[in-house]
């Protein structure tokens, strides 16, 4: 029986490698974010919410001016002034907040509305390249724990005919 068992499993392990599966690797964000497409879909972005992102930075800059202001001179200064400092920290933090919800909300509809647009072409490059390289099981970097081989890593390749395509 042990004979037996060891030929089975001595056969199996023969027969295994014939029916591996070819295996590689896509990072599908970077595959994307690689485009041209991508590029030109945050310089739309940046043209429409750059000043918002610039008003948004000088007011951060200002907020923490005043913040070590009050930190430093508020309990020197007279009550009135602390006050208004005070009134003016509120304000300006309102508004910091205000345009930075502006500006993630313009970032998450101008990325949904790409991905909505890449989505079919992101689809028929890896179809591509799985054909052409006879790919069987595609993982995402993260998603592999080990491998005693490097795996091929196909994501510039779905970049480069994700450009081509129309």
């Amino acid at each position: 029986m042990r004979k037996l068992t060891a030929v089975v499993c001595l056969l199996g392990a023969m027969i295994l490698p014939a029916h591996a599966a070819e295996v590689a690797v896509l990072d599908w964000r970077a595959a994307l974010m690689n485009t041209q497409s991508a590029q030109a879909s945050m310089s739309t972005l940046e043209g429409q919410i750059g000043n918002q992102q610039r008003e948004a930075q000088n007011l951060g800059n200002e907020l923490q001016q005043l913040q070590q202001r009050l930190q430093n001179e508020g309990e020197t200064m007279a009550q009135s002034q602390r006050e208004s400092l005070i009134s003016e920290l509120q304000q300006k933090g309102s508004r910091f907040e205000q345009l930075r919800q502006e500006v993630v909300q313009a970032q998450q509809r101008s990325e949904q509305q790409f991905l909505e647009g890449a989505e079919p072409k992101l689809e028929q490059a890896v179809a591509e390249v799985l054909e052409r390289h006879g790919i069987d099981v595609l993982v995402e970097p993260q998603g592999v724990l080990h491998s005693g081989v490097d795996l091929p890593n196909v994501t510039d390749e779905v970049t480069q005919i994700f450009d081509t395509l129309n």
